[in-house]
């Protein structure tokens, strides 16, 4: 069951990872198109703005599952260093349980919040609705909820291995 479940968090962490790196080159792009619009043809393009602001939006709600995953999310490491390996369990445990309870908000508030923006349009892409720029919200939670999981059943500590 253990090893079921970490493939299927490894192919999904994968996945929120893979399609955060194309919101960044979307960006990357996007943002280049709107200097060669403005500087060189002198009409800016202004729904470049607008859709670089939402992959960026995007790239972080989908990049937090792996940085979970990985355990490299900011924290203070003072006392699970000072630990043993009981109370570590704990810490373990407490955190990921503080974690999925702030994730499990996100999601709700977030489709929430993507329902109602369901009547808005984007500024400069007037049929294009909000909900999809709000979806980024509750679709970050619940793969953010795989990578926590992940993590508390095979841990992994970036954050300490890297820190001098």
């Amino acid at each position: 069951m253990k090893d079921t479940f970490l493939r299927l968090e490894r192919w999904v962490t994968g996945t929120a990872l893979a399609a955060a790196c194309l919101m960044m080159a979307v960006a990357a792009s996007l943002g280049l198109f709107q200097i060669f619009t403005r500087f060189v043809l002198a009409q800016p393009a202004e729904w470049t703005e607008v859709l670089i602001r939402f992959s960026l939006i995007w790239m972080v709600f989908l990049g937090i599952a792996a940085a979970f995953r990985q355990g490299a999310m900011v924290s203070v490491d003072v006392l699970y260093r000072w630990s043993g390996r009981r109370m570590r369990r704990f810490l373990d445990w407490a955190v990921a349980v503080a974690a999925l309870a702030l994730l499990a908000v996100i999601a709700w508030w977030g489709w929430d919040y993507a329902n109602r923006g369901k009547v808005q349009s984007m500024i400069g892409l007037e049929g294009v609705s909000m909900f999809w720029a709000y979806l980024a919200l509750p679709v970050g939670a619940l793969f953010s909820a795989v990578g926590v999981i992940g993590n508390l059943v095979d841990p992994r500590r970036m954050e300490l291995e890297t820190a001098q």
